[in-house]
């Protein structure tokens, strides 16, 4: 079965399989390695049930034992993921979360519900976050942690709202603890939490057995978000009505085509950039026109069309002039610079190093930073992370500043 073969290869770990630095990694906090009994070794510590923790220190000169008992919070989680390691086989599966950009963004009208009918050509990128799913022996609730401060981690988060779904959709009763370990910015019309969305969507249909199709979790999945469906086609989809409308396009660009994506600290709200949007000021361009450049002669700037970027610039002026220093800097280097989505990230393919003045100048001393490439998946697997990927970076440290 596809299922069962993909499980093998996705970092799904039983009891019997997990080395003990596998196993401990996936819970809040290292595991301690096996110790020797106090008989045999004084002044060790022993796990005791319940979460229990005995520390012994023996005196043999006095011939005296001191036994100290103290609650211990780890040992009670360890002990309650012992036991669900030895009552199901499936108990633990760490999933790539990839982020996405729109290659081109028509908007080509608004919809009696509210909402923008839009015609884009979105891609799955190699920058995306880490999730990891334990099953939790609650029957009522799940848990979610992450390792960004700010990221909301009660029923709000898409990661819950997705989970919610699929056990409403099928019935199951299987609740989870779940770690989001998160690179990608928010507010960067990167798509970062409709990926971890449809992840959680095909994490919990791994646990149940595959009883639902890619078909059924694409379809379900446009209930909660409008993105959320583009991640469930094979990594390039051409996207129409809110974007749940989802045609796959095999392998438009090269994978090795390197990418440069620069954000600055200010996020472009959605909602804001939406209300200052205006049909009359947006493209002429045929969407399908765009498309078929693009998938024929490749990426320019000129079919980089993107319909948001006049209000998103009203929204954060200073947005629309590091596109142009980009461009301006870039002398040549990149094939098309454009915003992705309702921003605040700006694209540069062609190249995966930005400009110099990112790097020199102390306005841009906060920007995120990162190279990609373009990401695909196969049929019945989820999205791997290219070993080469690299981390974003910030000028300070060169290292992700995430507030999602």
């Amino acid at each position: 079965m596809a299922c069962s073969a993909h499980l093998l290869s996705q970092s799904l770990y039983s009891s019997h399989h997990a080395s003990p630095a596998a196993r401990g990694n996936l819970r809040s906090g290292a595991r301690p390695p096996a110790r020797a009994s106090p008989a045999a070794r004084p002044g060790s510590s022993v796990r005791g049930c319940r979460g229990v923790s005995l520390r012994v220190a023996a005196s043999f000169e006095q011939g005296r034992r001191q036994v100290e008992v103290s609650y211990d919070p780890q040992a009670k989680f360890n002990q309650l993921a012992d036991q669900i390691d030895k009552d199901a086989g499936m108990t633990r599966l760490n999933l790539f979360s990839p982020c996405k950009i729109n290659l081109f963004l028509r908007i080509t009208g608004k919809r009696p519900d509210g909402f923008h009918d839009l015609a884009s050509l979105f891609h799955v990128i190699s920058l995306g976050d880490t999730v990891k799913f334990s099953l939790s022996p609650s029957k009522s609730r799940d848990r979610l942690s992450t390792n960004v401060p700010g990221v909301p981690v009660d029923e709000s988060n898409l990661i819950i709202k997705a989970l919610n779904l699929y056990r409403q959709k099928t019935g199951t009763d299987n609740f989870f603890w779940i770690h989001l370990d998160k690179k990608v910015p928010t507010g960067a019309g990167l798509g970062g939490g409709s990926s971890n969305a449809a992840t959680a969507l095909w994490a919990a249909n791994q646990f149940a057995g595959c009883i639902a199709s890619e078909k059924d979790l694409q379809e379900w999945s446009g209930e909660i978000g409008s993105d959320i469906p583009f991640f469930f086609s094979r990594g390039a989809a051409y996207c129409t009505g809110r974007g749940e409308i989802v045609e796959d396009i095999p392998n438009p660009l090269p994978e090795n085509l390197p990418l440069a994506l620069i954000k600055p600290p200010e996020a472009c709200p959605t909602a804001e950039v939406y209300k200052r949007f205006r049909l009359e000021q947006v493209s002429k361009a045929d969407p399908l026109t765009l498309l078929k450049e693009i998938t024929q002669n490749g990426i320019s700037q000129d079919v980089c069309v993107n319909d948001l970027e006049p209000p998103a610039f009203e929204v954060l002026p200073s947005l629309k002039r590091l596109k142009k220093r980009i461009i301006a800097a870039s002398r040549d280097d990149y094939n098309a610079v454009f915003m992705s989505g309702s921003g605040s990230t700006i694209v540069g393919i062609g190249s995966p190093d930005p400009p110099a003045f990112v790097y020199d100048e102390e306005d841009y001393k906060d920007v995120f930073v990162s190279e990609a490439c373009f990401l695909t998946r196969d049929e019945n697997e989820w999205y791997r992370e290219p070993i080469s990927s690299k981390a974003a970076f910030s000028k300070d440290d060169l290292a992700a500043s995430v507030t999602d």
